[in-house]
């Protein structure tokens, strides 16, 4: 078993998982994109993306480029890393994208945000391969003796619609409310969110 293999049965079974649904982000502080993000954006999507490699290349990298400038490099972006665990209980596989205020380039350390690509577009078989990875990211941070006062946040997208979710404790709290690329402004702006309350 994999990131990619639990349900939704599996991680209330298997970690005691319990499910909410709330609004994660209040009152966020839109964020003007660059111009440059807008260009790579709006050709991106003129080449098409039918494939998740093309979401990933096109759509999901150049707006956490954009993230990673708007805070100097403070944090580093793992694309297509492993995260193994415990292969025993399925915490193992490859993630598209791990965020961590670590700046150690080699291996995943400390991570604070998973960001998976939703396979055939279906965002929720993407939340919960997601959640199955903050859960893997959260036991990580235990083993290494990081102490995160946050907690952990994750996303599934399919490039063009955002889903936001936040990992506390044994509770997975999945954002009502979906996010677009459509509204990119509004979709910085969580994700700055997401830094702010993850940093120290």
């Amino acid at each position: 078993m994999a990131y990619s293999d639990f349900t939704s049965k599996d991680l209330k079974n298997k970690f005691d998982l319990t499910f909410k649904f709330e609004n994660l982000f209040e009152d966020v502080k839109e964020i003007e994109p660059s111009p440059m993000l807008r260009e790579i954006l709006e050709i991106g999507q003129l080449a098409g993306f039918f494939t998740e490699k093309a979401r990933s290349e096109r759509l999901v990298s150049p707006v956490l480029m954009e993230l990673l400038r708007n805070n100097q490099r403070s944090f580093t972006v793992y694309s297509g890393m492993r995260l193994d665990v415990d292969s025993q209980k399925g915490l193992s596989g490859e993630c598209d994208f791990i965020l961590s205020h670590s700046s150690d380039r080699y291996s995943v350390t400390a991570p604070i945000f998973s960001i998976v690509e939703a396979k055939k577009q279906d965002i929720e078989k993407g939340t919960i391969q997601c959640a199955a990875q903050l859960i893997g990211a959260s036991l990580l941070n235990k083993q290494e003796g990081t102490s995160l006062k946050s907690p952990i946040y994750g996303c599934s997208t399919t490039g063009t619609e955002w889903s936001f979710l936040k990992l506390e404790g044994n509770t997975l709290v999945i954002d009502e409310k979906r996010y677009y690329l459509a509204k990119l402004e509004e979709l910085l702006g969580v994700l700055q969110t997401i830094i702010d309350r993850t940093k120290g």
